[in-house]
């Protein structure tokens, strides 16, 4: 078969395994690196890789060839959790941060989330898909090619459905691949102040289905936190999310370890998300149930912590787990995941090839994408992520800087030489 298009003389080309699940504990540290390598490329999917001159087999007078020579390839990058759809912004908290206030104390005074929830409210479609969009150029620029996406910064019907259709719209008309996850369950919105059983079983018995019927999330998701949802309410949610077909994520032990592990670990939710004070018992629980834990070293980063989750305890106890910005207005506000892998090595101390299968091939599986993006293998989409540097390490080492220079979107050349296309 000929190919449309080959990509070749890279100088390296990371190829992640897609063993059938998951990449967990040691299989983490797993990957072929190919030199000297191409990519042939069919009807937007992948034909062919190799390393040394392209198959002569692959090749006719109407097969586009480019040379990336000096350059590094990977699969598209993909950022399975954050917040994009949101009005306002909240540097005004920067200065309590600097001082030391806890975000529990923030949120409680009305601040945080509930800041954006009311900024959300206020704001109109219009206005939101324009600023998610220009987040998501942003994200595409830096390497993403899909990206997962939650509501939650409305905490009623209304404006919740606003911000799924926002990123419903974004999926259909951007280059960029969205997962949408529905969280109404972020915060107990001002309402509903002091009943916040009667806001889950609000959720329950009028949202869930509404976003179900009208096809707006795969996921659902919750903040099982002190102060937030206890481990029982987001039991009750998720199991009712599971029960109408929703597949499930849940934020657990971001600042206090209140049993989410445990809702994660006994109903089989998919990921389980932030883990920053996650014990030894709670990994070994998400190992057991093979949930992936997604991790957010930005949030800690932006939060001026060292509660950086035990990534590396994680691999030894055979868990997987992906690296992800958490990018939101407040907790997080990037758009760099780039920047957040070297939060890994840095940080965490994730070696290089432990991150990069972080980002493809497991956040492939954490996004329910894996059949169709995450690997190189045959048959896959053409996503691709082009490295303006010669190998996997240079990415980490030379930091805080946009390295990205190219980006192929099922095969189509959507970011050039840093700019979109």
């Amino acid at each position: 078969m000929k190919a449309d298009k080959i990509l070749k003389n890279f100088s390296q080309i990371f190829c992640p395994s897609d063993i059938g699940h998951p990449l967990r504990g040691e299989e983490m540290s797993d990957a072929k690196v190919i030199e000297n390598g191409y990519i042939a490329i069919k009807d937007g999917k992948i034909l062919a890789i190799d390393s040394g001159e392209p198959n002569a087999e692959l090749l006719d007078s109407t097969t586009e060839v480019i040379d990336y020579t000096g350059k590094m390839a990977t699969p598209g990058l993909i950022d399975c959790h954050t917040h994009l759809v949101y009005g306002g912004s909240r540097e005004n908290e920067f200065s309590k941060k600097l001082n030391g206030v806890p975000y529990l104390d923030i949120l409680a005074a009305g601040g945080g989330i509930l800041s954006t929830v009311n900024s959300t409210r206020d704001a109109s479609f219009d206005t939101l898909y324009e600023k998610t969009s220009k987040l998501v150029d942003d994200m595409i620029i830096h390497g993403v090619t899909t990206v997962e996406a939650k509501s939650g910064y409305g905490l009623d019907w209304a404006t919740e459905k606003k911000q799924l259709e926002v990123i419903k719209k974004i999926d259909e008309k951007h280059d960029m691949d969205l997962v949408s996850t529905f969280m109404a369950a972020h915060a107990v919105p001002p309402e509903y102040k002091g009943r916040s059983d009667e806001f889950i079983d609000m959720i329950i018995n009028e949202m869930l289905p509404k976003v179900k019927e009208e096809h707006l999330s795969e996921f659902c998701d919750i903040f099982c936190e002190t102060g937030v949802f206890t481990a029982e309410q987001s039991k009750r949610l998720l199991q009712a999310a599971k029960d109408q077909g929703f597949k499930l994520r849940i934020h657990a032990d971001e600042i206090d370890s209140v049993g989410g592990v445990d809702v994660a670990a006994e109903l089989g939710s998919v990921s389980a998300e932030h883990l920053m004070v996650i014990t030894d018992e709670g990994i070994d629980k998400l190992s057991k149930a093979h949930v992936i834990g997604n991790l957010l070293p930005g949030t800690t980063f932006s939060l001026m912590q060292d509660t950086y989750a035990p990534a590396k305890k994680m691999i030894e106890h055979g868990m997987a787990i992906t690296l992800t910005t958490d990018s939101n207005p407040g907790s997080c506000p990037t758009s760099n995941l780039q920047f957040i892998m070297q939060l890994g090595t840095f940080m965490m101390k994730l070696t290089p090839i432990q991150v990069l299968n972080a980002v493809t091939i497991n956040a492939a599986y954490s996004v329910c994408r894996n059949d169709s993006i995450g690997s190189f293998d045959e048959g896959k989409n053409a996503d691709i992520t082009v490295f303006d540097c010669e190998n996997i390490d240079y990415p980490f080492y030379f930091f805080a800087t946009n390295l990205v220079s190219e980006v192929y979107k099922n095969g189509n050349l959507v970011v050039q030489d840093r700019q979109l296309v």
